[in-house]
């Protein structure tokens, strides 16, 4: 058993060597190496949701997030609003494509949302949401 690990090892080993070596080069990988090597786990991590475009999304939480740094709650609470009411208008055409995605997306807008609209929001609190919500958009849009 342990000669099977430790040649699986240096086979990875070598694998991500070569993976990493090709990275750089027009050279195409061939496929049991990019099968093997961690820089294909990685890419997968980062593949697309089935949802579709989140671009007209995102820009509203980028406008929101700016309104928190300058410590425009109120503002920001308004704006916040506009990616409330189009998220619901899209959810028939959305939630059918991924539904697990959908969710996971709509409780992080749901945890901006009641962060916005705490009777004394926190700034830090309100940023802290607004993060985490770019950073589940641009994962579930294979960008990160």
């Amino acid at each position: 058993m342990k000669r099977v690990i430790v040649n699986s090892a240096f086979l990875l080993v070598t694998a991500t060597a070569v993976a990493a070596s090709h990275a750089s080069a027009a050279v195409r990988m061939p496929p049991w190496i990019a099968a093997l090597s961690p820089i294909s786990s990685a890419n997968a991590a980062t593949e697309a949701s089935k949802l579709g475009d989140l671009s007209k999304f995102r820009v509203i939480v980028v406008d929101t997030s700016k309104l928190v740094d300058a410590n425009d709650l109120a503002g920001a609470e308004k704006r916040i609003k506009d990616l409330e009411t189009s998220w619901d208008e899209a959810e028939a055409g959305l939630k059918p494509r991924a539904a697990a995605d959908w969710h996971k997306l709509d409780k992080s807008i749901d945890d901006a949302l009641a962060a916005l609209r705490e009777s004394s929001p926190s700034q830090a609190r309100c940023k802290k949401t607004l993060t985490d919500l770019l950073a589940m958009m641009d994962r579930m849009s294979g960008k990160v």
